[in-house]
């Protein structure tokens, strides 16, 4: 599937990366997995070399999707109907994607995803939980993973509450080999651990165990989703040059044009592929986000007209089947006001599969582009070691730092230091419902439409496992809009002293201690427990006023 390329000024600079792509041999290198294409430093060489295994991953899992099909029906003639996914980041959400894009074969498992430490998540994800018809997948490439652990032991005691010993046929595991997830899954009797190559990336991971075992148990075609990212992988095969490889040419695209200024990737997706937003916000923002150099995702913001961008965005647009007419005629004003536009259409929802793909040879061939390692995340780790003693002060002092109280006129400060290239990120540490993410959406767009800053919306702490590399590694162009709030009564965490309103709350800290440290600009707000009445008065004060 070939790309429509408007770059304007631009054109100049991507066909000069093309160039130097072809001088270097990528395709080829790329294909055969040579971990030298992204710098002489051996420890970047050593990460790349345990990071490709995604190339190939497609035809490994190929022959493996009948087995996979077979286990999905099973587990659906045993009585289950549904599923609850835990994990964070790579593990959660090609799942989430592929549920919300596919939605559920009659007969097959409904699935949903709990990545959210508010306790009232957590709540709504264990409501009237049964193990004998709820299957439980615990998902975590580390094994390790704090959110992760704390759902699994509060799943756990439930099930055993209600089934023993026996509880552990209602769960399943899937990790690398060698993990204490692993060892978890042995131990108490889980009733199948799916262990995934160990040489791809969490973010690269959707077209292995971690994607297509969801999969499966929402009745998806597994054949027509592999059938399609292998097609996308024998074009890098076969690509005798970088522009013969549609996945290679959008990432030296996306790449030269984020060196021209225009870093803000502004995705535009069409209503059937609209989830897909979110994967590839991840897998850029994590991938490239390093080294104070980054592609910036643009997910879920609105299109809008011409007059509310600043001269930093390069639109790309994905459709299934042909594009719809009002977002055409959008794209085309935004082509004839001089902003870069990159265009494709897929005939069939089918070809998520190779969307997968795509993304994922454009994203290494921008790292290249960029001068990052692509494999990465070298910032996470500053993150959960400040939480880890953010926690452990909590747990010997039993109280947190007062909270902030929640100002509108703090935001308007905030806008005001704002300069051209710059881009505002709204953290919400908080349950997404549909009327909070819809009036937080209105904020965006309000702020966008006023200052014509590119705009960002993610939940916590699942944004810690998606562009919170970017925030903390990446250019320092980001402010940061830092939401928290009180939900209602606490959640538990059984062997833990203390619960989930405390995970919470020391992320959210934790984030926003290194945020500082790492001298960004940054708004930490406390909505307290009138949460919608605290969204309202953001939207409408003076500094988020859309422009009359």
């Amino acid at each position: 599937m070939s790309l429509g390329l408007a770059l304007g000024p631009a054109e100049a600079a991507v066909r000069a990366a093309l160039d130097g792509l072809d001088r270097s041999g990528f395709p080829a290198r790329l294909w055969r997995r040579d971990p030298t294409l992204w710098g002489d430093d051996p420890a970047r060489q050593r990460v790349a070399q345990n990071r490709l295994g995604w190339l190939t991953v497609p035809a490994r899992m190929n022959a493996e999707a009948d087995s996979l099909g077979a286990f999905g029906e099973e587990i659906a003639r045993r009585g289950f109907t549904r599923a609850v996914l835990l994990g964070m980041g790579g593990s959660s959400l090609a799942p989430e994607v592929l549920r919300l894009t596919f939605g559920v074969r009659p007969g097959a498992l409904d699935l949903a995803v709990l990545d959210n430490t508010s306790p009232a998540a957590v709540r709504a994800a264990s409501a009237g939980y049964d193990p004998a018809r709820t299957l439980v997948l615990v998902s975590s490439k580390s094994g390790g993973t704090v959110e992760v652990s704390s759902f699994e032991k509060v799943f756990d005691a439930a099930a055993r509450a209600a089934a023993g010993d026996a509880a552990g046929g209602s769960f399943i595991a899937i990790t690398d080999p060698g993990t204490s997830l692993a060892a978890l899954a042995g131990g108490r009797g889980y009733q199948r651990a799916f262990l995934n190559p160990p040489d791809i990336g969490g973010r690269y991971s959707a077209l292995s165990y971690f994607g297509l075992v969801p999969a499966a148990l929402i009745g998806a075609d597994l054949d027509a989703l592999l059938d399609g990212a292998l097609e996308e992988a024998h074009t890098l095969e076969g690509a005798r040059a970088a522009a013969d490889c549609p996945g290679i040419t959008l990432g030296a695209a996306l790449g030269a044009l984020a060196r021209a200024g225009r870093d803000k990737v502004t995705l535009a997706l069409d209503a059937r592929l609209a989830a897909l937003a979110s994967w590839i916000e991840q897998l850029l923002a994590e991938s490239t986000g390093k080294d104070g150099a980054g592609l910036i995702p643009i997910a879920d913001e609105p299109l809008g007209a011409p007059d509310v961008y600043g001269a930093d965005r390069v639109f790309v647009a994905v459709s299934a089947g042909p594009p719809d007419a009002e977002a055409a005629a959008a794209l085309e004003r935004l082509e004839r006001a001089g902003h870069p536009v990159l265009r494709w259409s897929r005939a069939e929802l089918d070809e998520l599969g190779a969307e997968f793909m795509r993304w994922e040879i454009a994203t290494a061939t921008a790292g290249v582009e960029l001068g990052v390692d692509p494999f990465d995340e070298p910032n996470v780790a500053e993150a959960k070691e400040t939480t880890r003693v953010t926690l452990g002060r909590f747990v010997a002092e039993r109280r947190f730092p007062p909270q902030p109280a929640a100002e509108p006129g703090g935001l308007a400060r905030l806008l005001g230091d704002a300069k051209p290239g710059d881009y505002v990120a709204i953290l919400a540490w908080m349950e997404r419902t549909p009327e909070r993410h819809a009036r937080l959406s209105r904020l965006r767009s309000a702020i966008r439409d006023r200052s014509r800053l590119a705009t960002t919306l993610g939940y916590g702490p699942r944004y810690l496992h998606s562009t919170g590399q970017l925030h903390k590694g990446g250019p320092n162009r980001g402010l940061f809009l830092h939401l928290t709030a009180d939900e209602g009564a606490d959640v538990p965490i059984p062997g833990q002293p203390y619960g989930f309103a405390a995970l919470r709350e020391a992320q959210a800290l934790g984030d926003l201690e290194v945020l500082r440290r790492r001298g960004r600009r940054v708004l930490h707000l406390h909505l307290g427990d009138d949460v919608e009445g605290g969204l309202e008065r953001l939207i409408g004060s003076r500094a988020a006023a859309a422009r009359a």
